[in-house]
């Protein structure tokens, strides 16, 4: 087995981050089945991982305080640092009336624009109908693609009658494998560290390589030769040599 980009003794981290409130919450059961599965997947790779859970639920009014005041409540900012530090993340959300759940979207609106750069995430929703199988793809999706993470392919979703057919292990396992493989590839982190000069941050932001102070302050990239009275370097194709 090629463990050339992840090493077995490094310990991965995983972040499920669960929008369910009921008691007990079939997002949350949901998750910790696709977790598992996920560390079941990179264990068969000697990958080890580890497992952190961000539950919105009990932070309900944080986030609701955190969008009123712009500013994010502690506890808040708790859950984005984790998400940050994270090599990979599970995120489920249940849906009502057709959409994903409003704390859920809510949260997701605190998140900073490069905080998930390039990181690895399966997408899945709960919900009381069948009908609303898609709103994992027509709204989670296009938010972490907004997020420019990277969605597996396969997304989940779970009905009632779901939970007793054996259609839903073969996906569940199937989207783990899919993390996996791309975490083992090592494929994301190399996509942020090649383009990271490329995007677009936010000063002082969340994100691990935000900067925080002038030292951090890349004054070459395009954008600051602009702000700074400079002019913008021509495509490579366009350059001639200046003898």
């Amino acid at each position: 087995m090629n463990n050339e980009s992840v090493g077995p003794r490094q310990v991965l981290s995983i972040t499920v981050v669960n929008a369910g409130v009921s008691d007990p919450s079939s997002t949350r059961l949901l998750v910790d089945r696709i977790a598992q599965k996920s560390i079941d997947a990179l264990r068969g790779m000697g990958i080890v991982a580890s497992v952190r859970s961000i539950d919105l639920g009990p932070l309900a009014v944080e986030i609701a305080r955190s969008i009123v005041s712009g500013m994010p409540d502690p506890k808040v900012q708790d859950a984005i640092a984790q998400l940050a530090e994270s090599d990979a993340i599970i995120a489920a959300a249940p849906v009502y009336k057709a959409g994903i759940s409003g704390l859920f979207k809510s949260f997701a609106d605190l998140i900073d624009n490069d905080l998930l750069i390039a990181k690895p995430v399966i997408l899945a929703a709960t919900g009381g109908s069948a009908r609303h199988s898609m709103v994992v793809d027509d709204h989670l999706r296009p938010l972490f693609a907004f997020l420019r993470a990277i969605p597996m392919p396969t997304s989940l979703y779970a009905a009632p009658e779901d939970w007793g057919s054996t259609d839903l292990g073969k996906r569940i396992a199937r989207a783990a494998g899919e993390l996996a493989t791309v975490l083992r590839s090592g494929a994301g982190r190399d996509i942020a560290d090649g383009n990271w000069a490329g995007y677009q941050h936010t000063f002082g932001g969340n994100a691990t390589r935000a900067e925080r102070g002038v030292d951090d302050v890349d004054f070459d990239t395009d954008l600051m030769r602009l702000a700074t009275g400079g002019t913008a370097r021509p495509p490579a194709g366009d350059r001639t040599d200046v003898r």
